[in-house]
């Protein structure tokens, strides 16, 4: 089964919650897990 790709509307929404995390004093790696995002992904 194939995974399918996320929506803008999604990925966005997933960015601006790790900088909200970020922003309440999370590391970034924490809160990039936290969204059950790989850290590549993130990055991408």
């Amino acid at each position: 089964m194939a995974n399918r790709r996320p929506k803008p509307e999604e990925i966005v929404s997933k960015l601006r919650q790790v900088e909200v995390l970020m922003g309440q004093g999370m590391p970034r790696l924490d809160a990039i897990k936290q969204m059950s995002v790989v850290e590549q992904t993130y990055y991408r």
